[in-house]
């Protein structure tokens, strides 16, 4: 494993995690901690209403455990800046796989390409992380 994101070259990932498939219950903890309590993310009959095959889970759910990649590193360094553009919809039974690709380092800095993707191979959440690495 790598123990240092400053260890990868260019165009190398970081490992790759697959999380377990979304359920319901994932959706309401989360609409708990956010405070998003939109139904769309929680009750069919509203996702149905609002056009969508079912409940979707929340944009920033997704997001943050695409931040999740970087946990083994944070006590040599930071998340520094974190873009992400939402391309797809994550439903209940997704399984989602998260990558980091390098796509530069310079300085104390590492920037990444991250993606989520499900479990046919759609994007659905894609950014950028730049990752600060504190000096030793």
């Amino acid at each position: 494993m790598i123990t240092e994101v400053f260890d990868l070259s260019v165009g190398q990932e970081i490992p790759s995690r697959t999380l377990p498939p979304v359920t319901r219950l994932d959706l309401i903890k989360y609409a708990g901690a956010s405070g998003d309590y939109n139904p769309i993310h929680t009750i069919d009959e509203a996702a149905e209403k609002a056009g969508l095959p079912g409940v979707i889970a929340h944009g920033m759910l997704t997001m943050g455990r695409m931040a999740t990649l970087f946990s083994p590193y944070l006590e040599r360094g930071f998340i520094r800046k974190f873009t992400t553009r939402f391309k797809g919809m994550v439903f209940l039974g997704d399984e989602i796989t998260l990558k980091a690709v390098l796509v530069d380092k310079h300085g104390d800095t590492a920037r990444f390409d991250v993606t989520a993707v499900n479990q046919k191979g759609e994007t659905v959440t894609a950014g950028q992380v730049e990752f600060c690495v504190r000096n030793k």
